[in-house]
């Protein structure tokens, strides 16, 4: 008699994944507290955790359905609830409704960016995201919180410049801008050892001022999808920037009939012809 297989789930990856949503929601109830900078760094690290479980689970074997789901919905938490409650609680809760209008914007454009991304598994260039990616999301409105921190700088008196950075943030994830996603880095392979050198002096500088190399890095990053677009399109057009994308599948599957859509077809002409006959 052969055994039943055991049902259960893998482990190391989906602790990966609990982790990096613990952190993202000790994000939320630290800034709740007050302690804008530790909510800033639990998101850094939540992002930490999220590269690292995907890539467990290929280097292990043990990818799964349940660990895709959780995976994403832990990003939820950690790159859309999280960043925006934290930029909420420090800057924008003097804006009155403009100020959640702000924070809604960006959790909307995080769920909407997500749940695109799962359709396009598959299917999308691995070479580009389409949007921003909700991680560099949540490193730009979470870096402007801990550089603003560590310089002294009341969120309340900057209320709009946070504002427009957290909306803009939620906007740019489900825009149609292409942005690098450095897949296709080769890093099995041989550098010369001066990369080496160079990849610590980027330690160093990151060491010296975490919180603005950080928040200066990754807001480069955000504006490297327009300005890729812009460069690269010869006539932009509004499907370019936002919209309706040969590449989204709810797209093509508007334009793509299905093949018992195909035949139903078939059948209400023969059905059509039979009665003319």
């Amino acid at each position: 008699m052969n055994q039943q297989k055991r049902k259960g789930i893998y482990l190391l990856p989906n602790l990966l994944t609990t982790a990096g949503l613990f952190s993202g929601f000790f994000a939320v109830v630290s800034s709740m507290n007050g302690r804008f900078e530790a909510a800033a760094v639990a998101i850094f690290v939540a992002m930490i955790f999220d590269g690292l479980d995907g890539r467990v689970a290929r280097i292990t074997n043990t990818q799964s359905d349940f660990g895709a789901e959780y995976d994403s919905m832990a990003d939820m938490v950690s790159f859309g609830v999280a960043p925006a409650l934290v930029a909420y609680n420090w800057g924008l809760t003097e804006l009155g409704k403009l100020g959640w209008l702000a924070a809604f914007v960006y959790v909307a454009g995080a769920a909407l960016r997500l749940a695109r991304f799962n359709t396009q598994v598959g299917i999308a260039d691995k070479r580009f995201f389409q949007g921003l990616a909700s991680p560099a999301a949540a490193a730009v409105v979470s870096g402007m919180v801990w550089v603003g921190v560590e310089y002294d700088i009341e969120g309340t008196d900057l209320s709009f410049i946070v504002a427009a950075i957290t909306g803009l943030s939620g906007l740019l994830m489900v825009s149609n801008f292409k942005y690098n996603s450095f897949k296709e880095v080769n890093w099995h392979g041989k550098v010369p050892f001066v990369a080496l050198l160079l990849i610590m002096l980027i330690f160093i500088v990151v060491a010296t001022e975490p919180a603005l190399v950080l928040f200066i890095v990754f807001s480069l990053y955000a504006l490297a999808g327009p300005i890729n677009t812009f460069r690269t399109v010869d006539k932009v057009t509004l499907d370019d920037v936002v919209g309706d994308h040969e590449e989204d599948a709810d797209f093509e599957s508007k334009v793509t009939e299905s093949p018992a859509a195909k035949d139903d077809e078939k059948d209400k002409n023969s059905s059509k012809e039979t009665q003319v006959d």
